[in-house]
């Protein structure tokens, strides 16, 4: 059985940092595509960040350029996502997730492709 267990939110100012950490657990993590999602009150659920196994390669959406930063340690079956100088608009559920067929990484990924999620963790931007 697969299964993603994300850690690492919680309440943060402006400007503040989070690493979020998704530890997988039930197959390796070759040959697929990791991806951060996130979900905020009122709104859909959006893409942030990937990483795709099979050659390292990332991706980083608009909303979060520059600002954040996906890493694997193949080691430990475990994804990180970076998230620096956070915006009372980045709070949110934040998911991660696998996909292991269309292997997108980039403006593509949907959260259809997904096979296996885990159940979040709530990141909260606020003075």
């Amino acid at each position: 059985q697969v299964q993603l267990v994300e850690s690492g939110g919680g309440l943060v100012q402006p400007g503040g940092s989070l690493r979020l950490s998704c530890a997988v657990s039930g197959r390796t993590l070759d040959y697929v595509v990791i991806s951060w999602f996130r979900k905020a009150p009122g709104k859909d659920r959006e893409p942030i960040s990937c990483l795709r196994t099979a050659d390292g390669f990332t991706y980083g959406a608009d909303a979060v350029a520059g600002r954040s930063h996906v890493s694997i340690d193949m080691q430990i079956n475990t994804v990180y996502l970076q998230m620096n100088d956070l915006k009372p608009e980045d709070t949110a559920i934040y998911y991660c997730a696998i996909d292991v067929s269309n292997l997108f990484c980039d403006d593509r990924i949907h959260s259809g492709f997904y096979k296996y999620w885990g159940q979040g963790t709530q990141v909260t931007v606020s003075i």
